[in-house]
Formats: structure tokens, C-alpha cells, sequence
């Protein structure tokens, strides 16, 4: 396992303004910088790295999308100091359409829990009325309830207070880092 920390709350942020690709920045609840994730913009298939600083000179978590275009893409999230990959994030097509849908999946692809969006009428709302009203996004582990990632009111920006409190060793932490700047970025173009 690597020596990677995390703690079990934390803040993920994606500027709103992109031209150039997105930029994300995953923080302590006092504002300190734990993660940066800057994913370039025009790509066909997504290749995303997780640094722990600005810089960009250590990387630690990459999220690879198996194919180019794929209406229920996986990503394989892959600890870059071991060379373990942690599991994989499948979005779920067709039920993502009404209202978003992930599943995450160990090493050999079992699933592990799910990441929802919170209502189908909030969904529905965002989806046709206004994209104002932020997305909250609830993380089981096969029905157990292990964390939330709850969207801010922001023009400006994406922001998520994430709490993963309720994990109790169900899903390795790192790979739930990954669902969240997945959310952030993937999700986050949609809009």
C-alpha cells in the first residue's frame, strides 16, 4: 500500500474558467493544498494525474479512460508509487442520463458501491431548468452509506465538501480521490 495520506474530509475545487483545459485543486479543510489535477483540454481519451503539489513535480494517482469515446466510460485509477492499480470508476450510461450514475470496482473490476446523484428531482432540475443548483453525489459501499460529496453554490466555480467519514476500510481512500476529481472533471464538462 503506498504511503499516501488522506484525510476523510477535504474540499475539491475546478475553476470555472477553462479555455486552456480544467484545473482542480483538492484541499484540507483549512485551505492547505493536498492535491493538483490540471487536465488538458481537447482530448479525446482522458488521461488525468493527481500531483500533491502545484509544481507538478510528484505525481501520485493517475485515471486512465479504457477507450476514446464511451457512452459508460472506466477509468482505471492506478497508484503511480506502487504501479498498483486501486480500481476502476464506471459511469453508467443510460442511467446517467435522468440522473448520474457511477459504479466503483476493485482491481478485478467487482463492484464496490456506487456514487449517485442525490434525487431525481434535483437531477431533472439541473438537467432542464438550471445548472445553478450544484450537484450533491452519495458514495456507497453495496448499500452502506461511506461518504458525500455535496455541491456548493458558486457561478464561479465547482466546489465539493467531501466527507468520506462513514468509510470504514469498504473502499481504499485513494480510489475514492479519484471518483471525486472524476466527478469534477468528467461531470463537470457536461455542464
Amino acid at each position: 500500500m503506498s504511503d499516501l495520506q488522506l484525510p476523510t474530509s477535504y474540499v475539491a475545487r475546478r475553476n470555472f474558467f477553462n479555455f486552456m483545459g480544467i484545473t482542480c485543486r483538492v484541499m484540507d479543510k483549512a485551505g492547505g493544498l493536498l492535491f493538483f489535477i490540471k487536465m488538458k483540454a481537447f482530448k479525446l481519451k482522458e488521461d488525468i494525474t493527481i500531483f500533491s503539489d502545484e509544481a507538478r513535480s510528484n505525481a501520485v494517482i493517475n485515471i486512465k479512460a479504457r477507450q476514446i469515446l464511451d457512452f459508460s466510460a472506466c477509468y482505471d485509477v492506478t497508484d503511480l508509487a506502487t504501479g498498483a492499480k486501486l480500481g476502476a470508476c464506471r459511469r453508467k450510461g443510460l442511467k446517467s442520463i435522468l440522473k448520474d450514475e457511477w459504479e466503483l470496482l476493485d482491481a478485478d473490476d467487482a463492484v464496490l458501491g456506487h456514487a449517485k446523484e442525490d434525487s431525481m428531482f434535483l437531477a431533472l432540475v439541473r438537467r432542464f431548468l438550471s445548472n445553478l443548483i450544484p450537484q450533491t453525489f452519495i458514495i456507497d459501499a453495496m448499500g452502506s452509506p461511506v461518504g458525500k460529496l455535496q455541491g456548493t453554490w458558486n457561478p464561479f466555480l465547482v466546489k465539493y465538501d467531501v466527507d468520506f467519514s462513514g468509510n470504514q476500510g469498504q473502499i481504499d481512500p485513494r480510489l475514492l480521490l479519484g471518483m471525486t476529481v472524476l466527478l469534477m472533471t468528467i461531470e463537470g464538462k457536461q455542464n
